[in-house]
């Protein structure tokens, strides 16, 4: 049967979702990695990661089964998902796309302020700085901060994080938001396949079944 038909919908959505279960455990196990080696020991973060990775493995394993079995539920809850992952992800992505440096700066002042010392300690350790920027309306806490820090750079005169952190984080967030925006649209993709698919009729079924 040509590309088009029950088959090569069936084909072309099972592999889509292969795809998506090897990027949610790849989500996992880069998440387990970073908390086995001690990059991040903050559960909060790690948890985040996991719990993407555990959802996205989640609707993988929804739609991988209503390919297989052609399930018309299984298929329509998968494309309800998808439309919504969709829409959240098209926000975000299109937001990292459109913030500038200034908005960066208040956002990292607003996060490490609510950040736990251990979790600041883990960026500071990772980033080798201290502290989040040395102004007059932030002192106090760069002062408290530059005291609980042990970054190796604390032997010499260390940079601030928010420096460095600013230095990085607008490309960053440019490369996430276009990585974001382009995944995106292959969830669109899925959900059209899903559709199709769910609307072909099995050659192998009883011909007069209901599709």
């Amino acid at each position: 049967m040509g590309c088009g038909g029950f088959t090569c919908y069936k084909n072309a959505l099972c592999a889509l979702n292969v795809v998506y279960m090897l990027v949610g455990l790849l989500l996992i196990g880069v998440a387990a990695w970073g908390k086995g080696f001690g990059i991040v020991s903050s559960i909060h973060i790690i948890g985040g990661v996991i719990a993407i990775g555990v959802f996205l493995l989640f609707i993988a394993v929804i739609g991988l089964i209503g390919a297989v079995s052609h399930h018309q539920v299984m298929l329509f809850i998968y494309m309800v998902v998808l439309i919504l992952v969709f829409i959240f992800q098209l926000v975000v992505s299109c937001s990292c796309l459109a913030i500038n440096k200034t908005q960066l700066g208040q956002f990292f002042n607003a996060t490490w302020t609510r950040m736990s010392n251990e979790t600041r300690m883990d960026l500071e350790n990772s980033l080798n700085c201290c502290g989040l920027l040395n102004t007059t309306e932030s002192s106090a806490q760069f002062t408290l901060d530059y005291s609980l820090c042990k970054a190796e750079c604390i032997k010499q005169k260390c940079q601030t994080c928010g420096v460095k952190m600013l230095k990085h984080a607008d490309e960053a967030l440019k490369i996430l938001g276009g990585v974001g925006l382009f995944f995106s649209f292959t969830e669109i993709l899925g959900v059209w396949l899903a559709f199709r698919y769910r609307n072909q009729k099995d050659p192998r079924a009883n011909p007069s079944a209901f599709l």
